[in-house]
C-alpha cells in the first residue's frame, strides 16, 4: 500500500487532505490510525496523526503495528515555513547532515525516492498558476528513521499560503500523479552537492533535463563527511548514476571529496 501522511496540527496538511477527499474519491474505511479515521482509494491510504510529522521516526513500523500494512512509499503532505514567507511549492527528502534540530537523528538520512520527487517537481511546475516558486529543498529535518522511501510535498510559507484552496488542489493532484507514476518513471539519478536551501541550480537542472535528484547537501551543511555522502548513495532507492556539484555554491573540501568519490565509485561527475 501507498501512504499519504497528514497531521491535524498542520493547516496545509489538512487543506491538502480535504482536496484529496473532495477531488479524488477517497472514502473512510472504518479503521483508525493514531485515533483518526483512515481513508482509502484503490491501493492508497490517507493517514492522520496528531502531532508534527517531522518527529515521527519509525512511522513505517507504527503503520505496520496499527494497521498490519507495510507501506511501499510515504508521501508527507505538509506546510513549509520560512522567515521570508516565500510563497512556494516544494519537495524534498528528510534527514540531517549534522545535528538533528527538527526531528530525526544526528547524521541520519531517510530513504530517498528520486523519481517521485522529480515527478512532484515537474507536476507542481506544470500546475502552478499561482506565480509561486516551485523548487526542491535540500535534505533537512526529520523523520530520518524510516526504512521505506518517503518524501515531503509542501505548501509554503505562511498561514496565508497554507490554507490557499488552489495550492491545496495543486498539491493533492501532484501527490496522486506521483503515486500513479513513480514506479514506472525512469531517470538518471544524482546526489546533489552545494547551493542554497532551495537548491536553485538542482531545481533548474531537474526541470530542464532528465536528471532526478536524491539527497541534496547544501553549502550551509558543508563540510560533509565522506561516510555521509556514501550513506546518501546507500539511502537512495534504486541506482545512483552521478554526483552533481554546484561548484561556486560549495566549500572546497566538499567539492573535492565529491569529485574523488565519483571517480572512485565510477559515477558521472557533473560540475555546474
Amino acid at each position: 500500500m501507498k501512504v499519504i501522511m497528514t497531521t491535524r496540527v498542520d493547516p496545509a496538511s489538512m487543506n491538502i487532505m480535504r482536496k484529496l477527499i473532495e477531488n479524488f474519491g477517497f472514502r473512510e474505511t472504518g479503521k483508525e490510525f493514531d485515533g483518526n479515521p483512515v481513508y482509502s482509494k484503490d491501493d492508497t491510504l490517507i493517514l492522520t496523526t496528531n502531532d508534527e510529522m517531522i518527529y515521527y521516526d519509525g512511522l513505517d513500523g507504527a503503520i505496520n503495528s496499527q494497521l498490519g500494512i507495510h507501506p511501499e512509499i510515504i508521501v508527507f503532505a505538509s506546510r513549509h515555513s520560512s522567515k521570508q514567507k516565500l510563497p512556494a511549492l516544494t519537495t524534498h527528502v528528510t534527514g540531517n547532515w549534522g545535528n538533528a534540530m527538527y526531528g530525526g537523528k544526528d547524521e541520519s538520512l531517510a530513504v530517498a525516492q528520486p523519481a517521485a520527487m522529480k515527478l512532484a517537481l515537474m507536476k507542481m511546475d506544470e500546475l502552478n498558476d499561482l506565480g509561486w516558486t516551485v523548487c526542491y529543498e535540500a535534505t533537512h529535518h526529520g523523520p530520518s528513521e524510516l526504512n521505506v522511501p518517503s518524501l515531503f510535498i509542501e505548501i509554503g510559507s505562511s498561514e496565508e499560503e497554507w490554507v490557499n484552496d488552489r495550492a491545496g488542489e495543486i498539491i493533492a493532484e501532484t501527490i496522486i500523479h506521483v503515486l500513479e507514476h513513480y514506479k514506472t518513471a525512469r531517470f538518471p539519478v544524482a546526489i546533489g552537492i552545494g547551493g542554497g536551501h532551495y537548491a536553485p541550480k538542482q531545481t533548474k537542472r531537474a526541470l530542464e533535463t532528465d536528471i532526478a535528484f536524491s539527497h541534496i547537501a547544501p553549502k550551509y551543511a558543508h563540510p560533509v563527511k565522506e561516510e555521509l555522502l556514501l550513506r546518501a548513495i546507500e539511502r537512495t532507492h534504486g541506482e545512483v548514476d552521478a554526483i552533481y556539484v554546484d561548484w561556486k555554491g560549495s566549500r572546497g573540501e566538499t567539492r573535492q571529496l565529491a569529485r574523488s568519490l565519483a571517480e572512485e565509485l565510477g559515477l558521472e561527475f557533473i560540475r555546474d
